[in-house]
């Protein structure tokens, strides 16, 4: 037996708001009932992972309590992506989206990754494409991972997809 990832939960201050920033940033729609003002959203992924928002109130009191000044403490979730494109030109698509560089790991061989927040001040970053990391790589190369999060993508791994720009 085993038991296969249904939903990827996320908790927030306004459901219908943070799902529709994440729509846009895997490039996939919202749940047809998901409307403004209901507690939960639903972003389904071509993978059948599900992207679920949920309105609790300690993400409420975070919200209510983020100057915008202060970092929020960190998450103990983050998620990593893999652009299907040019890790730079996702870079920009997800700024223009909203989303906030927090850091910008990138080093000038054309390694690294940039950490971003969603609007509630969620981590999550942006890798190399598959393609940038196997031209910048030597074959079997031992440590030439990227690393995001803890977590090691090797050369070859498929990462789940998010769909168009991911």
């Amino acid at each position: 037996m085993r038991s296969n990832l249904f939903n990827i939960a996320v908790d927030c201050a306004n459901a219908y708001e943070l799902a529709q920033f994440w729509s846009k940033v895997v490039g996939h729609p919202l749940n047809d009932d998901d409307f403004p003002g209901e507690s939960t959203a639903v972003v389904r992924l071509p993978t059948g992972v599900r992207l679920y928002f949920a309105e609790t109130p300690e993400a409420k009191a975070r919200a209510a309590d983020a100057s915008g000044a202060a970092r929020a403490p960190k998450n103990p979730l983050h998620l990593c992506f893999q652009p299907d494109g040019p890790r730079d030109a996702e870079v920009d698509r997800l700024k223009a989206v909203g989303a906030t560089v927090l850091a910008d790991l990138r080093t000038p061989d054309g390694k690294g990754w940039v950490v971003f927040q969603d609007p509630e001040r969620n981590e999550f970053c942006v890798l190399r494409s598959e393609a940038e990391r196997l031209a910048g790589e030597e074959p079997d190369a031992p440590g030439e991972a990227d690393t995001c999060g803890g977590a090691e993508v090797l050369p070859g791994e498929k990462p789940l997809s998010g769909g168009p720009g991911m």
